[in-house]
C-alpha cells in the first residue's frame, strides 16, 4: 500500500488551486471540469474535490467552513524558512493562526487556514 492523495472537499476547486498556487508558491497538475483537482506535489497528491463531486459518490462529510472552526485535518507544507513562508501566505491571503513557534523537538511550527476553513501547517523539516 502506498499514500497518493490528500483530497480536500471544497466548494470552487478552480478558486482553490489558484490560492494555493498564489499563497504557498504550488504548481498545478491540472484542473478537471467535471470539479476536481490536482497541485503537482510530488509522488503523494494535493487534491481538491468539489463539494457537489464528493456528494456524487455518495460519501457524507460535514464541509468546511471558513467562518466555523476548522476541520479535524490539516495539510503541512514543510519549508526551510517558516516565518518568511508564513509571512508570505498571510499577504496572500492565508488566515493567520499561530506564528511560527520552536516546538521541543527542535521543529518550527506555524499555522494559516486556508480560503476555505482548512488548516495549514508551514513547517521546518524533522
Amino acid at each position: 500500500m502506498k499514500f497518493g492523495y490528500a483530497i480536500l472537499y471544497v466548494d470552487d476547486v478552480e478558486k482553490t488551486v489558484a490560492f494555493y498556487e498564489s499563497t504557498f508558491g504550488l504548481k498545478r497538475r491540472f484542473v478537471h471540469e467535471s470539479g476536481y483537482g490536482e497541485m503537482d506535489t510530488g509522488d503523494t497528491k494535493l487534491g481538491f474535490a468539489s463539494v457537489e463531486l464528493a456528494r456524487s459518490n455518495g460519501v457524507s462529510f460535514v464541509p468546511a467552513n471558513p467562518e466555523g472552526p476548522s476541520p479535524a485535518v490539516e495539510v503541512a507544507f514543510v519549508t526551510d524558512d517558516v516565518k518568511k513562508a508564513f509571512d508570505a501566505a498571510v499577504n496572500a491571503g492565508a488566515f493567520p493562526v499561530a506564528k511560527p513557534k520552536q516546538k521541543p523537538w527542535g521543529q518550527t511550527v506555524a499555522y494559516v487556514r486556508d480560503l476555505n476553513g482548512f488548516l495549514v501547517e508551514i513547517c521546518s523539516p524533522m
